[in-house]
């Protein structure tokens, strides 16, 4: 297990999660998904958090209570990975996990990202969609590899081939309800 997510798939393995990569949570009988994040020795988050994988052809119809977005992000328990860059993984150990559900207004500003992103991708403007848009959750490219393609809408409302892509936390909001859930980064 030498990808990225090797140390989350070990975790996950040793917890009991059950769903993998489907849309439910990692613990459907607890409604709570895992999330392992890379972290410095100080606990800064290293990169962006995945979220989930973004239907591009059904975003004019995506809302965020019924979102995959939302279900994982519900009820999470961060289990932090402290590891400098490059560092062995027998080296790597686990920080101290904290269980997280968003509170109201953590909800609002994640709601108002998902809606306003997935309006852009709604509205055909995928490929001018940056991950410099949304305060909190961004989009991303999310491929095996650049040749792959999925379906998403153009500018004048055809369907277009574009590269897959997801939905990332930005680390500023994972570092900052890593050390406090109610945080309310800027």
């Amino acid at each position: 297990m030498r990808t990225k997510g090797a140390a989350g798939a070990l975790v996950e393995r040793a917890l009991g999660a059950t769903a993998g990569s489907t849309s439910r949570p990692d613990f459907p009988h607890l409604g709570i998904e895992l999330k392992t994040i890379p972290v410095d020795g100080a606990g800064a988050p290293q990169e962006s958090t995945f979220v989930c994988s973004i239907s591009l052809s059904d975003a004019d119809r995506a809302e965020w209570e019924t979102s995959r977005a939302r279900a994982k992000l519900a009820h999470v328990l961060w289990v932090p990975i402290v590891a400098a860059p490059g560092q062995p993984s027998e080296e790597r150990r686990l920080g101290a996990p904290r269980l997280w559900r968003p509170t109201e207004a953590q909800e609002r500003v994640l709601r108002a990202d998902f809606e306003d992103l997935m309006g852009l991708i709604g509205i055909g403007a995928i490929e001018a969609l940056t991950a410099h848009a949304g305060r909190w959750l961004q989009v991303r490219p999310k491929a095996a590899s650049g040749r792959s393609r999925t379906l998403a809408f153009g500018r004048d409302g055809e369907m277009i081939a574009a590269l897959p892509r997801g939905f990332y936390l930005r680390p500023g909001f994972t570092g900052a309800i890593l050390s406090d859930p109610a945080a309310m980064p800027a």
